[in-house]
């Protein structure tokens, strides 16, 4: 098992934004409109899963076991979309701002 603040200093140690300082305005820019529509369909996806794991939470018929495969589903969902999130960040950082993302079905 890992120690928390080992991993964080491990992770703060990686110049995984260096990577993106590098690039062209119009590649970070590309990357990030499809990672802010990726966080988007993550979101809607992490929700679904939620609600299925707070609707079977409030079902005395649903097995322990059906309820701790979807709080594990949640839980590793929220890290990916953790992990995501900070990737986001360092891109949208190397770009020095947020580019407008329409919403789906707005384009």
């Amino acid at each position: 098992m890992k120690d928390v603040n080992s991993s964080e200093t491990n992770d703060e140690a990686k110049p995984m934004g260096s990577c993106f300082r590098s690039m062209d305005k119009s590649e970070l820019e590309a990357l990030a409109i499809s990672g802010i529509r990726e966080h988007r369909r993550l979101i809607v996806a992490d929700e679904a899963v939620y609600e299925e794991w707070t609707r079977a939470s409030a079902d005395p018929s649903v097995s322990s076991a059906v309820l701790e495969t979807l709080q594990q589903e949640y839980a590793a969902r929220q890290k990916k979309s953790e992990s995501q999130q900070e990737e986001l960040s360092q891109i949208i950082d190397a770009l020095g701002y947020i580019p407008e993302v329409p919403l789906d079905g707005e384009e």
